[in-house]
C-alpha cells in the first residue's frame, strides 16, 4: 500500500488516533503482499503434513482445506479490515466504539495476551530456521547458547522492523513476497520431479469430521489476524472498495496458504515425523538439496520476521489501547521481551513443538472469534466512528455508555467465548462438550464462538449510534462503493 512520504520515512510516529483526511491516500491493491507477507511460513508445511499423518486426509481432501481455510478465515479478516477505512484507526481502537471505553479492556487484554504466544510460536519458527541453516551448511549443532543467539537475533531484528512502523513493514513484504514466490516455485518443481506420486494418490481419505477440524486447525492462525486487519486499511480513503478489501486480502493469503498445504502433505509421504517433530523446519534440509534448502530457508525466515513485525506492530496499538501511555514504537518493545523469554522456555524445555503450537492454534481461534463475532455484526449498523469519542476514555465519551461498558456487546462477547471453549478439545484444555457432538467432533468450537457471540449481540438491545462530527467532507454510506452489503 502507497502511503505519503511521511509514513514511508524511517519512523511512523502515529498511534491509535484516527489517520487524518490528506494522508489516507493507500490503494487496495496493496493488501495482497500485506497479506501475503503474513502467510510465509514454514509452519503451513508443519499443518499440510499433520492434516496427511495426524488426520489422516488424503491428497484431495487437503486441496479442500487448502482452498477453505483462508477464504474463511481471510474473507473474516478481510470484512472486519473494512472497518479500517470507514473509521481510519487501528482495529482495537475503533472496537472502543462497540464495548465501550472499558469493556473494550477485556477483549483487548485477552487479545494482547495471545498475541504473546503467536508472537513466541513465529520467533521459535524463525531462530529454528536459522539453526537449520547452521548445521546443513556448516555443521553447527544446535546448543543453548546458539539457542538463546538466535532467538535473540530474531526478535531484535522483528523490533526493529516493527519498530519503524507501516512503511518499513511494506517495503519488506513486498520484497520478501517476490523471493518467496520464486522459490516456492522451484520447490514446487522439485518436489513434482522427486515425489512418489503413486503413493500419495494412493492414501486412503480420512472421515469427514477430519477434514472439516483440519480446515479449523489451518483457519485458525488467519482468524487471529482479524482485530488487526483495521491496522493495515486505515490509510485508505473512505471511498476505497469494500469488495476489494476483502478480495484482496483472501486472495493473498490464499496464494500462499494452498500450495504449502499442499506442499507439506506431499512431504509427509516421505517424512512423516514432520507431523510431530520437535524443531519443526531441520526436516527441510533432509527432504530438499543443499543448494534449495537453503535460500528457502532463508527467506522462510525472512517471512516469519514479517509475520513477527506485523503482529507486533499490531500489538503495540493494543498495548496504548489498554491504558499503556507510551509512543507506539516503545510499546512493540514490550512484546519484544515477552516473545524472547517464552520463546526461549519454548525451545529449551518443550518436548513436543507441534503438540504446544496445534494446542495454542485451538485456543487462539476461540480468544479472537468472540471478538470477531460482535465487532463484525456491529459493522452491519456502523458505518463511521466517532474520532474524538474513540480518543475520549472519560464519561465524557460518545463511547462511554453504560460505566464504561455495552452491556450488550460485553454480554455477547463473554457468552460466545465460553460457548466456544465448552467445545474445544487440546492438549491443554478440553471442555465437557468437545466429543459426543457434531460441533465438538468436528472442532467446530471457533465457529460456535462467532455465531452465538454474533447472533447474540444482534439480538440484545444497544444503545443507539451516535452521530459523528466529521472533520471534512466525507463520502456518505450512500456513497461508499458497492460491491459488499456490509
Amino acid at each position: 500500500m502507497s502511503t505519503t512520504a511521511r509514513h514511508d520515512g524511517a519512523l511512523e510516529t502515529r498511534g491509535i488516533e484516527p489517520v487524518p483526511h490528506h494522508e489516507r491516500t493507500a490503494r487496495t491493491r496493496g493488501l495482497l503482499p500485506t497479506w501475503i507477507a503474513a502467510n510465509i511460513s514454514v509452519l503451513l508445511l508443519t499443518m499440510g503434513a499433520s492434516l496427511a499423518v495426524t488426520y489422516g486426509l488424503n491428497f484431495w481432501q487437503a486441496l479442500v482445506v487448502g482452498v477453505a481455510a483462508p477464504v474463511v478465515s481471510y474473507g473474516l479478516v478481510g470484512v472486519v479490515g473494512i472497518a479500517g477505512k470507514r473509521g481510519n484507526a487501528p482495529g482495537m481502537a475503533l472496537s472502543r466504539a462497540v464495548l465501550g471505553q472499558r469493556g473494550n479492556l477485556l477483549p483487548g487484554s485477552l487479545i494482547w495476551v495471545a498475541r504473546w504466544g503467536w508472537e513466541t510460536i513465529n520467533a521459535v519458527t524463525g531462530a529454528y530456521a536459522l539453526l537449520t541453516v547452521l548445521d546443513i551448511v556448516f555443521g553447527v549443532r544446535s546448543n543453548t547458547f546458539l539457542v538463546v543467539l538466535t532467538l535473540l537475533l530474531f526478535v531484535l531484528t522483528t523490533f526493529a522492523i516493527s519498530g519503524l512502523g507501516i512503511g518499513a513493514v511494506r517495503r519488506c513484504s513486498a520484497c520478501a513476497t517476490w523471493l518467496f514466490g520464486a522459490f516456492s516455485v522451484l520447490v514446487l518443481g522439485y518436489l513434482v520431479v522427486e515425489t512418489d506420486w503413486g503413493k500419495v494418490f494412493g492414501q486412503g481419505a480420512g472421515s469427514t469430521a477430519a477434514m472439516i477440524a483440519g480446515v479449523g486447525l489451518v483457519a485458525a492462525g488467519g482468524i487471529s489476524w482479524a482485530p488487526a486487519s483495521p491496522d493495515f486499511t486505515r490509510y485508505l480513503p473512505r471511498t476505497a472498495s469494500a469488495a476489494a478489501i476483502v478480495r484482496n486480502t483472501v486472495g493473498g493469503a490464499g496464494v500462499v496458504v494452498l500450495p504449502m498445504v499442499l506442499m507439506g502433505a506431499v512431504m509427509a509421504t516421505s517424512t512423516p515425523d514432520l507431523a510431530t517433530a520437535s524443531d519443526p523446519v531441520s526436516f527441510l534440509g533432509e527432504i530438499l538439496p543443499l543448494w534449495l534448502a537453503v535460500p528457502y530457508l532463508l527467506i522462510a525466515l525472512i517471512g516469519m520476521l514479517l509475520i513477527n513485525a506485523m503482529s507486533m506492530y499490531s500489538a503495540g496499538f493494543t498495548a496504548q489501547t489498554l491504558g499503556i501511555r507510551v509512543p507506539r514504537h516503545c510499546a512493540v518493545s514490550v512484546n519484544a521481551v515477552i516473545s524472547l523469554v517464552l520463546g526461549g522456555t519454548l525451545m529449551l524445555a518443550a518436548t513436543s513443538f507441534m503438540g504446544s503450537f496445534i494446542a495454542f492454534l485451538s485456543l487462539l481461534a476461540v480468544a479472537f472469534s468472540a471478538w470477531v463475532g460482535v465487532f463484525g455484526t456491529d459493522l452491519l449498523r456502523r458505518r463511521e466512528y466517532d474520532a474524538r469519542a474513540l480518543l475520549d476514555t472519560t464519561r465524557t465519551s460518545a463511547y462511554w455508555y453504560r460505566g464504561g461498558f455495552c452491556p450488550a456487546a460485553v454480554t455477547a462477547w463473554a457468552v460466545g467465548l465460553g460457548t466456544g471453549l465448552l467445545f474445544t478439545s487440546s492438549d491443554w484444555f478440553t471442555g465437557p462438550l468437545a466429543a459426543n457432538n457434531p460441533i465438538g467432533e468436528y472442532g467446530l468450537g471457533w465457529v460456535a464462538t462467532i455465531a452465538v457471540s454474533g447472533l447474540l449481540y444482534a439480538a440484545l438491545p444497544k444503545p443507539a449510534v451516535a452521530p459523528v462530527l466529521r472533520e471534512k467532507p466525507v463520502p456518505t454510506a450512500a456513497e461508499e462503493p458497492a460491491g459488499m452489503a456490509i
